[in-house]
C-alpha cells in the first residue's frame, strides 16, 4: 500500500471536490434570457374597456380592483365562481392565476369617486374591493433596461474566451478577440523537433540544395567573411505529396534552431487588415527568435499574383496582406538569422515580386522520387509492418513509378488494411498489388449488373488496347489487363511505362494507337462503336493537339509552340494566332488521328486470330497478365520494361 502524499483527508481518503466547468455560466445565463422572457408574472389578462368593467360591476361578478394612480392602469379580478361566463374571452380555458383583464384610463379619471359611485350603486353583497397604489418601477426598469445587455455581454466574452482557448490562441490568443491581429504561428523550439535529413528518404537534389541553409545557420561566418550574403529564403516547389513539409521540418531539426510554421491562408481573413497584421507579428517574433526557420505552407494562398485576382476588386484583404509580406521580406537585413521557407505546388500562378531576388532566393524543386528513391521510401514506411519472409522491395518500387512519398505511405497502409481484412499473419507481395490497383483503380465491384454482351464488348475492347501496346515497340509495355469493374471502369488495361524524360514523335504515335486500340476493336468486332471509349478519346485528342499546337510535330503548322507557360493567357479572350490558323490545327489533328485509327485498324486485322484468342482468354479468366500475350504472340520486340501502372479505363 502507498503511502500519503499530503493530498488525502485523516481517513485516507482523497476529498470529494467539484470541478469547476464553464458550461455551468452557459446553463445560468440561457436560464437568465428564459426567465425574463418567460416568466413576466405568470398571469394573460385581456384588456376591456371602462364600459365593459362597469357591466361586470353591475352583473356582480367583480372581486377586487387594484388601480396603478401612476400607470393610470386597473386590474381585474373575477370571483372564482363567475369565471366560467368569461371563458369565451380566454379562448374557452379558464385562467389560473390574476388579473383576468385591465383597463387604461386618462389622467383626469378619478378613481375614487368613480368606484365609490360604482360599489354605492350594488347590493352589498356584490360589492368589490378596491386598492390604489403607486408602482414601484426601480427593480422593472433595471431588469429591462440592465440585465438582458449585463447578460449578452458575459455570453459573448466567455464564449470568445472558450473560442480562443480551444483554438490555441486562434483569433487573437490570450488576448481574446481584441487580438485578432496576432500571428497564429506554430513555435516549435530548438531540440523539440526530432526530423533530420536521415528521416527524409529519397529527394536527393532537393537535400542537396537545401543542406547549405543547414550549413548557412550553423556556420554563418563562413560565408559572410568571404562577403557572401546569406539567402533570405527559399521556395519549395513539387506535386502534392512529396515532402516539402517533411523537408522543412527536417531543415528545422538538423540546424537545431526554432521553427516557425504557419499556412498561407492562415493570414487571411474576413476582417481588413488582420493578414497584414498577422504577417508584422510573425516577423517580428521571428527576429526576436533569431536565427530561426519560418514555414509558410501553401504559400499561393496569398502569394497569388495580384493581376490574377479574380474578384472584382483589385485592392482585397489578400493583396494587402501579401504587400505586407513583400514589405517584411525586404526589412531583414543579411545578417538577421532569419530564414523563410515556402512551399508551393503552384509557383507559376505566384506574385513575380515574391519570387524576386532578395525575398525567395532559390526555388528548390522537390520532384516525384525515381525507382531507387521510392526504396528508400518504401523502406521507412516498412519499418513497422510485419513482412513476409520472401518479400522484394525492389519489385515493389518497380510498380510505383510516378507515385509520390505520400501515395507510398498510403499503398503501405492500404496493404496492411487488405492483409487485415483476409485473416492474414502477415503481409506479402500480392496484398501490395492489390493495394495498387485500389488506389489507381478503385475498390473492386464484382456484383455490379453487367450483360453477357456488354462483357464481351469489354473484353474485345481491353484485348484491343493488350495487342496493340504489346505488337509496338515504342508503346507502354503491358502488365496485364482486366475485365473486373473498378471504381467507374469496367475493364482496365494496366501498363508499365518508361520513365522518360524526353519523349518523341514515334512513341508519341505508338502510345496513340495503343489508346485507341479499344475502340477500333469495337468497331471491327461489333461493326460499331460505344461510349466506353470516353477516357481513351479524351487523351488521344489532348495529345494530339498537343502534338500539333505545343511541340511543333506538325509540317503545315510548322515549328511554333501556342503553349503558354506562364498563365497570363487564361486571361486573354484573344487567341495568339488567326482563324485561318485554327482551322489548320483543326485539320492537322483530325488528318494525324484519321491516320492512327487507321495504323491501329490494320495491325488488329492482321493479328486477328490471336486477338480474338486474347478475348477469349480474357472472358474466361477476367484477369491476365503480360506472359498470357507472350504466349499468344511471342515475345515482345521494344524498350526494356520499366514499370509505373497507368490505367487505361472505360
Amino acid at each position: 500500500m502507498k503511502g500519503g502524499s499530503g493530498k488525502n483527508g485523516p481517513d485516507g481518503k482523497k476529498p470529494i471536490r467539484i470541478a469547476f466547468n464553464m458550461s455551468w455560466i452557459y446553463l445560468l445565463l440561457v436560464l437568465g434570457i428564459v426567465w425574463m422572457f418567460f416568466n413576466q408574472g405568470g398571469a394573460n389578462p385581456q384588456k376591456i374597456e371602462w364600459d365593459e368593467v362597469k357591466a361586470i360591476a353591475e352583473a356582480g361578478d367583480i372581486k377586487d380592483i387594484v388601480f396603478i394612480r401612476n400607470d393610470f392602469e386597473g386590474r381585474v379580478t373575477i370571483r372564482p365562481d363567475r369565471l366560467e361566463k368569461y371563458a369565451d374571452k380566454f379562448g374557452g380555458t379558464v385562467p389560473a392565476k390574476s388579473p383576468h383583464f385591465i383597463f387604461l384610463v386618462s389622467g383626469s379619471f378619478n378613481a375614487e369617486e368613480m368606484f365609490g359611485q360604482l360599489n354605492d350603486s350594488l347590493p352589498s353583497d356584490e360589492r368589490f374591493k378596491v386598492i390604489i397604489e403607486n408602482d414601484s418601477k426601480v427593480w422593472k426598469s433595471l431588469l429591462d433596461w440592465l440585465l438582458f445587455p449585463v447578460l449578452l455581454i458575459l455570453m459573448y466574452f466567455f464564449l470568445f474566451r472558450s473560442m480562443n482557448r480551444n483554438m490555441g490562441g486562434g483569433a487573437g490568443g490570450p488576448g481574446g478577440i481584441f487580438s485578432v491581429g496576432k500571428s497564429t504561428g506554430k513555435l516549435a523550439e530548438k531540440n523539440s523537433i526530432q526530423v533530420t535529413f536521415k528521416d527524409v528518404a529519397g529527394l536527393y537534389g532537393a537535400k542537396d540544395e537545401i543542406m547549405e541553409i543547414v550549413d548557412f545557420l550553423k556556420n554563418p561566418k563562413k560565408y559572410t567573411s568571404l562577403g557572401g550574403k546569406i539567402p533570405k529564403g527559399a521556395l519549395l516547389v513539387g506535386p502534392p505529396g512529396t515532402g516539402k513539409t517533411l523537408l522543412a521540418k527536417a531543415v528545422a531539426g538538423e540546424a537545431n534552431v526554432p521553427f516557425f510554421s504557419i499556412s498561407g491562408s492562415d493570414f487571411v481573413e474576413m476582417f481588413v487588415g488582420v493578414g497584414a497584421s498577422r504577417v508584422r507579428d510573425l516577423f517580428r517574433q521571428a527576429k526576436e527568435k533569431a536565427p530561426c526557420i519560418v514555414f509558410i505552407d501553401e504559400i499561393d494562398a496569398v502569394g497569388r499574383a495580384r493581376s490574377k485576382n479574380g474578384g472584382f476588386s483589385s485592392n482585397d484583404e489578400r493583396e494587402n496582406t501579401l504587400n505586407q509580406l513583400l514589405t517584411e521580406m525586404d526589412g531583414f537585413g543579411s545578417d538577421s538569422g532569419v530564414i523563410i521557407l515556402a512551399a508551393t505546388n503552384r509557383a507559376d500562378i505566384l506574385d513575380k515580386a515574391l519570387l524576386r531576388a532578395g525575398r525567395f532566393d532559390r526555388q528548390i524543386h522537390v520532384d516525384l522520387p525515381d525507382l531507387k528513391e521510392r526504396q528508400e521510401i518504401f523502406a521507412v514506411h516498412l519499418r513497422n509492418l510485419k513482412l513476409a519472409g520472401d518479400f522484394d522491395v525492389e519489385f515493389l518500387a518497380k510498380h510505383t513509378p510516378g507515385f509520390s512519398g505520400a501515395d507510398i505511405a498510403n499503398v503501405c497502409n492500404e496493404a496492411a488494411l487488405t492483409a487485415a481484412r483476409h485473416d492474414k499473419t502477415e503481409i506479402d507481395r500480392q496484398d501490395f498489388l492489390d493495394a495498387v490497383d485500389r488506389i489507381i483503380g478503385g475498390l473492386e465491384r464484382k456484383n455490379k449488373i453487367i450483360t453477357p454482351s456488354e462483357k464481351k464488348s469489354i473484353a474485345h475492347h481491353e484485348a484491343g488496347h493488350a495487342t496493340v501496346s504489346w505488337l509496338l515497340p515504342n508503346a507502354n509495355p503491358l502488365f496485364k489487363v482486366t475485365i473486373v469493374p473498378r471504381g467507374q471502369a469496367l475493364g482496365a488495361a494496366w501498363y508499365l511505362p518508361e520513365e522518360r524524360q524526353l519523349v518523341t514523335r514515334d512513341q508519341m504515335i505508338d502510345e496513340m494507337c495503343a489508346l485507341i486500340g479499344g475502340r477500333v476493336a469495337e468497331e471491327i468486332v461489333n461493326g460499331q462503336p460505344s461510349t466506353g471509349a470516353l477516357n481513351d478519346l479524351e487523351r488521344l485528342t489532348k495529345t494530339a493537339y498537343s502534338m500539333v499546337t505545343y511541340y511543333g510535330m506538325s509540317d503545315k503548322i510548322g515549328t511554333l509552340s501556342f503553349y503558354d507557360s506562364t498563365g497570363s493567357r487564361a486571361y486573354d479572350l484573344n487567341r495568339p494566332y488567326s482563324e485561318k490558323t485554327a482551322e489548320l490545327i483543326d485539320r492537322e489533328v483530325k488528318d494525324l488521328v484519321a491516320s492512327i485509327h487507321d495504323r491501329t485498324e490494320a495491325i488488329l486485322r492482321d493479328n486477328m486470330d490471336g486477338f480474338l484468342q486474347l478475348a477469349a482468354l480474357l472472358l474466361e479468366k477476367e484477369v491476365i497478365f503480360a506472359d498470357d500475350l507472350e504466349r499468344i504472340f511471342g515475345p515482345r520486340k521494344g524498350a526494356e520494361v520499366k514499370p509505373d501502372p497507368e490505367e487505361t479505363a472505360l
